[in-house]
Order: C-alpha cells, then structure tokens, then sequence
C-alpha cells in the first residue's frame, strides 16, 4: 500500500495521507468501542403470575372405614317379553302401577290361535267319535267270536282298530292341548307382586317373540351393589361386615341394618372389580331400583386409604387424564392420572398421586404458566 502511495504521490503528499487514514482508524475503532460499552443492558423480567389457586389430594378411610358407591337393584326384577308375534291390542297398566301375581297386563291378537285352537277341539271330538265306534265294533266282533261266527283274524283287525282309534285321541287332545296353550302366549300376566317400571310397547305395536314388552320389579325385596377394587376384595372375608347409606333418604332412613352380606367371588376382567352385594331389611323407606348408595366397610390391616382431588382439576386430552401438581417453586407440573368414580364433584385418584399432594383447581391457568 505504501509503495502504491509512493508511486502515485511525492514522499512529502505521500506523508501526509498515512497520517490522515491512521486518524481515521483510530476514530473508527475509537467509535464502535464507545457505542459497545453504551449498548443499554435489557433487564430480567421478573415471574409476575398471580398465585394459583389449589386444592389437597384428600385421603378417607382415616376413621378406620372405606366407603364405596353402589346402587340399588331389585333382587326379582323381570322383563316381560311376547313368545308369539302379533299386533297389541291392550295394554292394562302404566309405569308405577302395583300389580298381583296372575294379573292381566298386556293383550295381544289372539283371533287366529283362537281359531286354531277351535279347530284342535272339534278334531278331538271327531277322534272320540271313532273310538266309541270302535269300541262297540270291538265287542261286538268279541262277541261273534265267542260263538265262533268269524275268525281270531277278524277279531285282531276289531282290536288293531281300536288300538289306532285310541292313539288318534290322544294325539289329538294333545294337539288341543298344545293350541290351547300356544293362545295363552298372547296375553301377559303378572309373575308375582310388584311394581311395573316401564312400559315401551303400546297398543297397536307390533310384539316379536324377546321384544321386551313391560319390565316388573318386586319392591319388596331389594339390595345395594357396590364395586370394590380387587385389591380391597382380597383381604375381606366372604361375609365382611358392612354399614349402609342412602344420602338421599331422610334421617330415620339413612342407615338401614344389611340383612345379609355377600361378596361374589369372580372378578370383572375389564374393570378389575368385584361386587359386594348387601341386602336391604323389608322396611326400608320409598326406595327404587337405580338409587346412590354408599357401602362402607372396615380398612383391612395394611389396606391404602383412597385419595379424591375436586373434579375441576382433572385435564382430559383425548385418553390422557391429568392433573397439574404443585412442584418446588410453586411451578405446576402436568401429571398423567388414572381415575375411579366420580360423586359430588369429587373424583377418585387410582394412581398417580399421593396423599396431601397440592393439585391446581384452573388448569387452564396452570397451563400458562411458565
């Protein structure tokens, strides 16, 4: 660069341009420097979210007792069904209606088994005619026998006759029998005392043999059904004993005494669950199939207590139920869940959470926060 300048300018010109590109890197180096150190630092901003609200992974069974929801069913409940097809011409009762055993509740067209079963009475009457026939020609050819006017042939076909005629009776009182039977398929009658719960047919429908015509139920005889883990199940004896709910009843009704306690050996596959069934005593107040109940049992030795969080803070994403947890630093950490029955706003936590956990009530809220 040197020689260049040289070779364009005299030494003296030559000089003086050095000088003047040595001032301006300097100036240059000098500025970018002073603008680095003057670059204004931006500041951390500091977490600013609002507390978020939660709620503590709840345990029961602190007492000693577990409680578990059932449900109470009808130990007799039936469902009505037509064997023959035919149209419905009457229907008796309505939903709600208490009924005796016999009582006629549901008609259906029987003109034609009528007609069938007519017919099968007057063949029966044709049949006893020729066996009366039959009968006097049999004594009579016994009698022509006796004095030796025909042969033992003539008498066998007398006594093969009567045989035959004879069968043909039987037959048909058994035909008679069978038409008279198949016309009391179409009208139902009540199987024993009871309450008539539902009634989906009406008249002029068409009943089918297992359309399920009127469902009946026996009030008097009822019992609670509550699922129990298997792992609850397996430490209770065949007969644990067990106290009795019903929330919804008044006070005097609340704790019915169990009549009986069964717990059934087979567990659900799907579920993992067996049923406890516990029968209710005769007076039990206004109760009806499908009403809450509570099943409480004794915590056997060792036995986890079962842990509920408030039903608003689960997060359901597609299959994944979760909750948002309350880490260190109060930062919420979404937890994957597995859920069991849900009541008065309270869900059961199977697995993923501990006792005395803190969880977030607004995971809408937990979810933006970073």
């Amino acid at each position: 660069m040197r020689e260049f300048m040289e070779h364009l300018f005299p030494p003296s010109q030559t000089q003086v341009l050095s000088m003047f590109v040595g001032r301006l890197l300097v100036a240059a180096i000098l500025g970018a420097a002073s603008c680095t150190l003057a670059a204004p630092t931006t500041p951390a901003t500091p977490n600013t979210h609002a507390p978020l609200a939660v709620a503590v992974v709840q345990a029961s069974g602190s007492s000693g007792q577990a409680g578990y929801d059932g449900v109470v069913e009808a130990v007799r409940q039936t469902v009505l069904a037509a064997q023959v097809s035919g149209a419905i011409v009457a229907v008796n009762v309505k939903a709600g209606d208490h009924v005796k055993a016999g009582q006629v509740l549901l008609r259906i067209d029987a003109r034609a088994a009528n007609q069938n079963a007519a017919a099968s009475d007057a063949q029966v009457l044709a049949a006893r005619s020729s066996l009366a026939l039959a009968s006097s020609e049999l004594e009579r050819q016994r009698r022509l026998y006796q004095k030796q006017y025909i042969s033992r042939a003539a008498l066998e076909r007398a006594e093969a006759q009567f045989r035959a005629t004879s069968a043909d009776v039987a037959a048909q009182l058994a035909q008679a029998g069978a038409a008279r039977t198949q016309s009391g398929f179409f009208v139902l009658k009540a199987p024993y005392d009871g309450v008539v719960a539902e009634v989906p047919a009406m008249p002029g429908d068409m009943a089918m043999p297992g359309r399920p015509l009127l469902t009946l139920y026996d009030p008097a005889v009822l019992r609670v059904t509550a699922a129990l883990p298997q792992m609850v199940a397996a430490r209770l004896p065949p007969e644990p004993a067990a106290k009795l709910e019903l929330p919804e009843l008044p006070p005097q009704w609340r704790w019915p005494a169990p009549a009986r306690v069964q717990l059934l050996p087979m567990v659900d596959a799907a579920t993992h669950t067996a049923q406890i069934r516990v029968d209710l005593p005769a007076a039990s107040g206004n109760l009806a199939p499908g009403m809450f109940a509570r099943v409480w049992l004794p915590l056997p030795a060792g036995a986890t207590p079962r842990l509920f969080v408030p039903a608003g803070a689960i997060v359901d994403r597609a299959e994944l139920s979760a909750v948002y947890v309350i880490g260190q630093g109060g930062r919420p950490v979404l937890r994957q869940v597995r859920l069991g029955p849900r009541h008065d706003g309270m869900v059961e936590v199977l697995a993923g959470v501990s006792a005395g956990e803190q969880v977030a009530l607004d995971p809408q809220a937990a979810a933006r926060w970073r």
